[in-house]
Parts: structure tokens; sequence; C-alpha cells
């Protein structure tokens, strides 16, 4: 039987891939006349709460002509103690692809691994690949190629700043972190990116980071995952993207971030609702990011 194309996590989905998919989704934005997912149906599972997910999901499988059916674990059995594995290939007798967001990766893997039907990343605490296939999309529109530009990313070396260590490697950006000393990025995925040639630095300095940047790009500094009380012990307020910080970038940068916006922590209203802010744009380009990577994973290219 042949293996279904799983959109799990960068390290597992080559360069060419990666920018074949970004460029996919370029060609399809704004084009809604074709169906060529007629008779498809997506399971989307939601464990955490999601806007720009859920809904760009559901919009892109309707748009190529697709249905989607939309449940969070409670609304499952999985509530009840069914294993996701069982889950895996009851639903892979229903649906053609499976998009799921989890608290945990490992939940991620053992749905792909019980699959035989397409399993979409829909973000984990690890990784968020959708988000990046828009994020260098909405990058390229702007600014052209990302190809040897410079990306900042400040704050928390949470799975968003795992993400973009990962897609540095494949698309051949640099990119430099400034996170708290106690939240860097995973070690692991800074070396595998390394390895690959990537060039990556991860300091604790804002300057150092942000200086010269093509792009800055933030999010919030407690995630979805993410125990409140615990990183409440550690400041997160220099690494604040204010107006100051933007001005220590590129005089064209541009500011990115996933979305919600914690206004005030993070960001500052004066750089989110500001010019150089890009930030509703890379929400919209979710859609057609969504429908490239439901047409690779269900079309095989």
């Amino acid at each position: 039987m042949t293996q279904p194309r799983h959109f799990l996590d960068f390290d597992g989905i080559d360069a060419a891939t990666l920018r074949a998919t970004i460029d996919r989704a370029r060609t399809l934005k704004g084009r809604n006349g074709a169906a060529p997912l007629v008779g498809k149906t997506l399971a989307a599972i939601f464990e955490s709460p999601s806007t720009r997910t859920r809904v760009s999901f559901e919009v892109a499988m309707d748009e190529l002509g697709g249905k989607t059916i939309t449940m969070t674990a409670a609304d499952m059995q999985l509530g009840r103690g069914e294993t996701i594995e069982d889950t895996a290939r009851v639903l892979s007798r229903y649906v053609d692809a499976i998009a799921l967001r989890t608290r945990s990766h490992e939940t991620l893997l053992a749905l792909a691994d019980g699959a035989s039907v397409p399993v979409i990343n829909a973000l984990s605490d690890r990784s968020h690949p959708c988000q990046l296939v828009a994020d260098v999309m909405t990058y390229e529109e702007y600014r052209g190629p990302i190809e040897g530009r410079t990306v900042a990313w400040l704050g928390d070396g949470n799975n968003m700043a795992a993400t973009w260590v990962q897609t540095a490697a494949h698309c051949g950006f640099s990119l430099r972190l400034a996170c708290p000393a106690a939240y860097p990025p995973p070690r692991e995925i800074v070396a595998w990116a390394k390895e690959r040639g990537a060039d990556i630095e991860v300091g604790t300095d804002v300057a150092s980071a942000v200086t010269g940047a093509d792009c800055v790009v933030t999010d919030t500094w407690v995630s979805l995952h993410d125990d409140p009380a615990r990183k409440g012990n550690v400041s997160f307020e220099p690494f604040r993207v204010d107006e100051a910080v933007m001005a220590m970038a590129a005089p064209d940068a541009i500011f990115m971030h996933c979305l919600p916006a914690k206004r005030g922590c993070e960001v500052t209203d004066a750089v989110l609702d500001g010019p150089q802010s890009v930030v509703l744009d890379e929400a919209a380009n979710r859609v057609p990011a969504q429908k490239a990577i439901l047409l690779w994973c269900l079309e095989g290219g």
C-alpha cells in the first residue's frame, strides 16, 4: 500500500518540497474557480482553541471543492479514553485527510503512524509548519526572495521559533534569535538546522538580533501549552517589540506575528498597527497556504 503523504514537520520535508509548496500557495491565492478536491473530506481535530488555523482550513477545503468535519477532542471518543491509534484507523475509513492541532507532538506522530490517509500538523507543541508556509509567502510578496535575507526572532524560543529555525535550513536566510536564557529554542532543532548549513545565531541580546534585520518576528510569551505561573518567573519585557526595536532593523523591515497577539506584552500597538506590520496579510495567506498543503497531501504534488 502506498504510504500517505503526511505534512508533519520540516525536518521530514525536503527544501524542494517546501519551496514548491510556498510557490504553489502564491499561485492559488485568489483563485476560486477550480475544485480539484470535490468528493474529498478533511477531518480537523482541535485539542486547543483556534481561529486562524480552523477557519483557514475550512475555507481552503471549501474553495477546493471538498468538505471539512471539525471536532474537538471532547466531541470524540478520545475524550472517553479511546487511543489515538484507534481513532486514526477509524477516521482513515471515513475521510481523505486529517488535520490535528494538539498539545503534544507525540500525539501527532501516533496519529500519523496509525493513519492510512495524510495527517497534517495544524500546530503542536513542537512546531507549526502550516504557519511558516504563509509567513514565507507573505515576506516574499512584500520584499522578494527570502533567501539571503536576515530574520530576527524576539521572545520565547517556542514552537514558532523552532519552525523558523527549520525553515532557515530549507530557505537559505539568516536567523538571529534573542530569547530569555531560560527559554531558548530546542537545542536539537538548532543543531539539526546547523548541520544542514543554516546560518543561525541564538542569544539573549535584542540589539544583536535586530540590527539590520529585514524581518522582525515575535509571538506570545505564554503559548497554549505553557504554564503561565512558571513562565511568570521569567522577565520577557526586554524582548518586547516596540518602535525603538523596529528602528534598529533595516529601514524597510517588516514585522510579523502569527497572532493572536497580547497587545502591550510582546508587541506594542504602535508596531502591530503600524506601517511595517504585515500581520493581517500574513493571517489572510493562511488560506492559500492550506490549499497548497492540502493539494500536496491529496494530489501528490
